[in-house]
């Protein structure tokens, strides 16, 4: 069993639950799962957990994540991207003045409502489930971080490139319909890419079909952009056994053996997920 990670460049159509299949023949494994999903008509970084690297996602998905995009304004549609249906048309005459100041009010701490089109669970099911049935709930809003937010004027007075960086859980369709409210009227994203989640960027990327063997990072590799520390041998006796380790730095901290080899991940000095065998 190959234990590691893999950074995919995902193509639109794909799920990245296809993805999840297609790699799963590949590696002939099934202990494989996915971090941060994208959406279908979305592309770009899709990070793939392998063997027991599966159980570091958790902490890939917690990175920051960056995508770009555009913003069409003057049309809003049932799914706040370019596939759904248009539910509301607006002559919006905008300057880039003007985006920019609203982009603004959109930064840093916000509340945003979760779309309809989304994994979320209601109920036990899928809002994106209940929205294919035609049903709609209420949503609550939920506390995001928008670190960056820029804009940019396009050939096209109604669409604006867009570059965000944000927290996990952030959804950019959803401030791409609250940029085009906050500017009197509505408006829909399309050609969704995302860029980064953490240190992990379209350059450390790979197309589905050029994945191999190679592209796999080691789990070390993986927890890279959470500091690591390694121990002596009655330390790695400690990990094997899931027991806390002294001294080690408060919050999420990798452990590595004398060979760089990740065996653990502790948070506030106590054992979260274990690869070392006791």
């Amino acid at each position: 069993m190959i234990d590691g990670v893999v950074v995919v460049d995902k193509d639109g159509g794909w799920t990245s639950h296809d993805v999840v299949a297609k790699l799963r023949g590949r590696f002939k494994q099934k202990r494989i799962g996915h971090s941060g999903t994208l959406d279908p008509d979305a592309t770009g970084v899709l990070l793939i957990g392998l063997g027991r690297a599966t159980r570091l996602l958790k902490y890939l998905t917690d990175l920051p994540k960056t995508y770009t995009g555009e913003v069409v304004f003057g049309v809003a549609t049932s799914t706040l991207d370019a596939g759904g249906d248009v539910t509301g048309e607006w002559d919006m005459s905008l300057t880039l003045a003007d985006v920019e100041a609203a982009a603004a009010t959109l930064t840093g701490s916000i509340l945003q409502v979760p779309p309809m089109v989304s994994a979320l669970k209601v109920g036990g099911k899928r809002l994106h489930e209940l929205a294919r049935a035609g049903i709609e709930v209420e949503r609550a809003a939920r506390p995001v971080t928008v670190h960056r937010f820029e804009v940019g004027a396009t050939p096209d007075p109604q669409v604006y490139a867009a570059e965000v960086e944000c927290s996990s859980g952030t959804y950019i369709r959803t401030l791409a319909a609250d940029l085009g409210a906050a500017l009197g009227g509505g408006a829909h994203l399309r050609n969704l890419r995302r860029t980064a989640i953490g240190s992990f960027t379209l350059a450390d990327a790979r197309a589905l079909d050029a994945v191999d063997d190679s592209a796999v990072l080691t789990p070390a590799e993986a927890l890279r952009d959470y500091p690591s520390v390694e121990v002596d041998a009655a330390a790695l006796v400690l990990v094997g056994h899931g027991r806390p380790v002294p001294d080690l730095p408060d919050g999420t901290v990798g452990v590595r053996d004398a060979d760089g080899r990740l065996v653990a991940v502790y948070e506030d000095g106590k054992p979260s997920v274990v690869l070392a065998p006791a």
